[in-house]
């Protein structure tokens, strides 16, 4: 799991909080964070493989590049399955080597490498977990800003300046100021440690906090684009709403039940730590409450990795596809689109929701309505059990009508 506590515990003159988690049944934790880590690592990798079924009409109507948005949510999975991996082959370390703990709490001990396995891999966790708040706060950020001002693809290289830029400068800010002067001797006091706490805590309330405020902003903004397609809200539009705003629920579930553990746990840890006797009987119930925490914290944040990849696409399934065609195909977009409705309204076929800047089709929608919106949407739907939701408002739609308009012109000229 991704916890400053187990960083903490790297230094030989830990603090007593820190002792009084990690070294509780350390045998069992470790069994708990491994077997949760490898079955979430597992079925998240599964859940993001291509798959036979569902991406057949990839290719019918091609986009001419991936959505950022989908992108986001890639990332965000590849550093979860990443920090699980993490977690994998330092639980496995623990179990197999359960004397390297002992080493650990060894003062000027000879031997530095169980101290760097032990920092090494509690900031491979923490880099890559951190890394994965910062990108979902990017996807929230993300589809707020399509919907109100069209950004495209090319915003993505500046997410991942943001995201990358900041997991490591604060990892790596965080993880000096508690080894100072050395990790054999660490300094010991709250007010040395709480920069580590606060640099690991920060994008985690930073999400908790702001994700819901741009979801929420970007679902009234779709919602008004909804109204004003049409100049009414059908009952199509309104079922569609409230898909949208059902995957973004999940989104912030799978993110609340994962890490509020972690905050729980260090407020009761925080609060042993400024007692003079954390042993004392007064604070029996505190130390319960810790442990459960920590254990729960153990088990789901591993978990994060599988639970975020139903949140964004739903059960994908078992039949995985590795054809290297399909490969090539998935690489300009994991979720397909659908043929368009002949009617001239959006489809509803599946639980897929992608709002995509496809010109033409919603030309067609639009012109078969007698509707001229510069802001086109064309719902697509790829009829497979997915929840990830791409908003993509084009403006591109001026052109076609411009050139439309030039043509009529030039047309009636020669009649004439």
């Amino acid at each position: 799991m991704a916890s400053p506590r187990l960083e903490t515990f790297c230094c030989p003159n830990r603090d007593a909080a820190s002792e009084f988690v990690v070294t509780f049944q350390p045998t069992l934790f470790g069994a708990l964070s491994l077997g949760s880590a490898s079955i979430s690592l597992i079925f998240a990798i599964l859940q993001i493989l291509p798959k036979r079924k569902g991406y057949r009409r990839l290719g019918q109507y091609p986009l001419p590049r991936p959505a950022s948005s989908s992108r986001i949510l890639l990332i965000v999975s590849i550093c979860d399955i990443l920090g699980c991996a993490g977690i994998i082959v330092r639980s496995s370390v623990w179990l197999g080597l359960p004397n390297i703990i002992k080493e650990i709490s060894i003062t000027n001990n000879t031997d530095v490498w169980p101290e760097v396995f032990c920092v090494g891999s509690a900031l491979w966790i923490q880099l890559f977990f951190s890394a994965s708040f910062w990108w979902t706060f990017c996807y929230a950020v993300d589809v707020f800003l399509v919907v109100k001002t069209s950004a495209g693809i090319s915003t993505i290289i500046l997410y991942h300046m943001i995201t990358w830029g900041l997991a490591v400068l604060l990892c790596v800010e965080g993880v000096a100021m508690l080894y100072y002067p050395s990790i054999s001797d660490c300094e010991q006091g709250l007010e040395h440690a709480i920069p580590h706490y606060v640099t690991t805590y920060a994008p985690m309330v930073l999400v908790l906090v702001a994700n819901p405020i741009f979801f929420n902003r970007t679902i009234s903004a779709v919602t008004s684009l909804l109204k004003g397609r049409q100049g009414i809200y059908t009952e199509n539009e309104r079922r569609l709403a409230n898909e949208i705003t059902i995957r973004f629920f999940k989104i912030m579930l799978v993110f609340f039940i994962c890490w509020v553990p972690n905050i729980i746990n260090e407020c009761l840890l925080f609060y042993l730590e400024v007692q003079a006797d954390i042993n004392d009987n007064r604070f029996r119930n505190i130390r319960n409450a810790a442990l459960i925490t920590w254990f729960i914290m153990g088990i789901l944040n591993p978990m994060q990795a599988f639970l975020n990849t139903l949140a964004f696409h739903g059960w994908t399934g078992f039949d995985v596809d590795l054809s290297l065609q399909r490969r090539r195909e998935l690489a300009w977009d994991s979720v397909s689109t659908s043929a368009p409705n002949a009617a001239g309204h959006n489809p509803m076929v599946g639980t897929t929701l992608l709002y995509q800047s496809h010109i033409q089709d919603a030309k067609k929608n639009l012109m078969g309505n007698g509707q001229h919106n510069s802001d086109a949407i064309s719902v697509l739907s790829e009829g497979s059990e997915s929840s990830t939701v791409e908003i993509h408002i084009s403006g591109e739609l001026r052109d076609y009508e411009d050139v439309d308009a030039d043509g009529e012109s030039l047309e009636n000229s020669v009649k004439h």
